[in-house]
């Protein structure tokens, strides 16, 4: 035989060998699809492999979604697969929303699944309505602490009831936001109350007005309700912070009073210095007066009589001055 010939009938076999080797490998899937009236060709099965698509996931995805009444393509499993996607968790939404009738199709579920959310929980939130313990126990505290007008602290701790908002889920707030904005009412609530008395009669209240704010706004959540589930009474906050007011004042006013002390002082020293200057001044002027009175009798205008008279007034003056001093003995007695 012609050689050519030859290697034209090994190829030929070693064609069919891999044609029957991919066709044996994919028949099983494709003939389960095509017994569930989920059609899905030998060729796309094939193209499957060398795109690195698990062709297992996207027919069983498809029989899925046929058998609950939901068209959706192969091709359209394909390429959420191709995007990173979870295929079965959308699939599984889709049903779940469909027997729930609640409205979500299949580019929303996937742009929902590609955003980091889990699609599947959500829909099951929007079936069976989530608690969220307010605050988390996760977060350290295990009440949310405010205090009423008349300075007691109370300690609350409540549950919020949410289901998920399928039309607000991509790019709408998470937990954290719903929780937060809980406590801040909650401590909004408490804060405006008279007293703690009317908070502890009537802890409904405090739901009640939360619930009128509309906390759910820009979030991923629809809140059903808020319960409060436990209200504990805590410290008087009032009169602690009174009496550290009263500490801090007292502290203040001695320290002016110090402050006050000092300056006197330093006045005191002031006016000590003013005086010994003063003094000094006295002694000096005192120093001039043998000085004018030489000079008055070198000029003529003072004599010795002068002189004389002038001492006798000042030794009359210091005998009166004595005589009208007691001595100490005298006011010993």
């Amino acid at each position: 035989m012609d050689p050519i010939i030859i290697v034209a009938i090994i190829v030929g076999i070693l064609i069919l060998l891999v044609l029957g080797v991919v066709v044996f490998q994919f028949f099983g899937l494709w003939f389960q699809a095509l017994l569930s009236k989920a059609k899905v060709g030998l060729g796309d099965l094939v193209g499957m492999r060398f795109r690195k698509v698990d062709a297992r996931v996207i027919v069983f995805s498809r029989i899925r979604a046929v058998k609950a009444g939901i068209p959706i393509e192969t091709r359209e499993l394909e390429v959420h697969y191709l995007a990173g996607g979870r295929v079965t968790n959308v699939v599984s939404a889709l049903i779940a929303s469909r027997k729930a009738k609640i409205e979500l199709d299949w580019d929303t579920a996937c742009a929902i699944d590609l955003a980091g959310r889990d699609i599947l929980d959500a829909v099951n939130t929007s079936v069976n309505p989530k608690v969220i313990d307010c605050p988390h126990r996760e977060g350290g505290k295990n009440t949310i602490d405010a205090v009423a007008k008349d300075g007691i602290q109370l300690r609350a701790r409540a549950r919020v009831t949410v289901r998920t908002n399928l039309a607000r889920l991509v790019g709408g707030a998470t937990e954290e936001t719903i929780v937060a904005r809980v406590g801040e009412g909650i401590v909004s609530s408490i804060g405006s109350a008279n007293t703690h008395k009317e908070v502890l009669e009537n802890p409904d209240n405090i739901s009640k007005t939360v619930m009128s704010r509309g906390l759910d706004s820009g979030t991923a959540f629809e809140i059903l309700s808020i319960d409060i589930a436990d209200v504990d009474v805590g410290a008087n906050i009032g009169a602690s912070l009174q009496a550290d007011q009263a500490e801090a004042d007292t502290k203040r006013y001695q320290a002016e009073a110090e402050q006050r002390r000092a300056m006197a002082q330093a006045h005191e020293q002031e006016f000590k210095a003013e005086e010994q200057k003063n003094r000094a001044l006295v002694v000096l002027a005192e120093a001039d007066i043998p000085k004018a009175m030489a000079e008055a009798f070198r000029s003529g205008h003072m004599g010795i009589m002068d002189y004389y008279r002038m001492k006798n007034v000042i030794a009359d003056t210091d005998m009166r001055s004595s005589i009208a001093t007691p001595d100490e003995d005298e006011l010993t007695r």
